[in-house]
């Protein structure tokens, strides 16, 4: 055969396989383009919502009494680094505490004050749109209403509403209650939750009961 002939065929394919390469490569520079292009579309529908979101304990259009509002302080709401003692009872979210659990909180403080202590309260009485507002950010963090129900309980049966729980710290604060707690009627209910504290009288003479697991072995959370 011809070597000339031989050579324009082999540069006639090595043409074709150059103008193949080609155009695959537009296809992907196309294709990424598409791409890019419907992300930035998506980030520009998304970000209008992500950029007007308020922090997890301050939701933007929560439903309270009626109204498109974010829960508040009168919520019971506290603010990390803002968190009220014990006798702070101008704070819904002290002053809003069952009586008498707030009387056993207040002579626990006095006594521990003479050890150098401070109670915090963390969470003291909220909502029912506030607790609402927890339980799903709970469903959504931990991936099922099971877990969830775990940490946080439902409006409905939750203590944190009746007024009947708190939530204490710091850590020191929390040390001194687990040794004298029950001296005030002042137990731990929750093995998971060494700051959730509620007022159980008969532990004064008794001791405080043996704690639950977690909420979902409570059976006031059948309820």
């Amino acid at each position: 055969m011809n070597t000339s002939i031989i050579s324009t065929s082999r540069r006639t394919r090595r043409r074709r396989r150059l103008i193949v390469a080609a155009i695959a490569l537009a296809a992907v520079v196309i294709l990424a383009f598409a791409v890019q292009q419907s992300i930035v579309a998506a980030s520009a529908a998304v970000s209008p919502q992500t950029s007007s979101s308020a922090p997890s304990d301050t939701p933007a259009g929560e439903q309270v009494n009626g109204s498109s509002i974010a829960p508040s302080e009168a919520d019971g709401v506290i603010r990390d680094g803002d968190q009220p003692t014990v006798f702070d009872t101008d704070r819904v979210s002290v002053g809003n505490l069952d009586p008498a659990l707030l009387d056993a909180l207040q002579r626990a403080a006095n006594d521990a004050a003479a050890d150098g202590l401070e109670f915090r309260v963390n969470s003291g009485w909220r909502s029912a749109a506030l607790q609402e507002h927890m339980q799903r950010e709970a469903i959504t963090q931990y991936g099922s209403e099971a877990e969830a129900a775990r940490w946080v309980a439902s409006p409905k049966t939750s203590a944190h509403v009746s007024g009947d729980a708190v939530d204490l710290g710091p850590l020191a604060t929390l040390d001194w209650l687990a040794q004298r707690g029950s001296h005030y009627g002042l137990c731990q209910i929750y093995a998971n939750e060494s700051w959730h504290y509620e007022l159980r009288p008969d532990a004064v003479d008794q001791g405080c009961p043996e704690m639950y697991a977690d909420p979902t072995e409570d059976p006031r959370m059948k309820s």
